[in-house]
């Protein structure tokens, strides 16, 4: 004959003058503290400094060929083109810069070289220029 007897387990209902704070787990940054800030730190400051950034590269005047009668163009700080007599705004991305301007919108990939910067169409032309340095005298 089977038995049908049921085990019942008693467990005392924990008070919270009982419960016990669980052991606090050392975190794996403590040893490494001073050198997460100084990583964190230097992160921040190159999103705020640039870190040598195209757009350092590229403000100034450039002119598009040798000739003395070509186009210049003048990129400015606050993200403003203006080539020619046309003005326009300038965006970065990386090595990509987007003109745009009352009469189109282009993407180039911007390379550079010393005072040389050239600009490719994606599977176009390349556009060649060189800066322009003020004469301060």
């Amino acid at each position: 004959m089977a038995s049908n007897r049921v085990a019942r387990l008693h467990v005392a209902p924990i008070t919270p003058a009982q419960e016990t704070t669980p052991a606090v787990m050392p975190s794996i940054f403590v040893g490494h503290k001073s050198r997460l800030r100084i990583i964190v730190s230097t992160a921040l400051l190159c999103g705020i400094a640039g870190c040598g950034s195209p757009s350092d590269d590229i403000v100034g005047k450039w002119r598009m060929s040798q000739d003395a009668n070509a186009v210049v163009w003048e990129f400015s700080k606050n993200g403003s083109v203006l080539i020619g007599n046309t003005r326009g705004r300038y965006r970065l991305d990386r090595n990509r810069i987007k003109i745009e301007t009352s009469f189109a919108t282009t993407v180039y990939q911007m390379e550079f070289s010393g005072d040389r910067m050239t600009l490719r169409e994606p599977g176009g032309s390349n556009l060649e220029f060189t800066r322009i340095r003020e004469n301060k005298g």
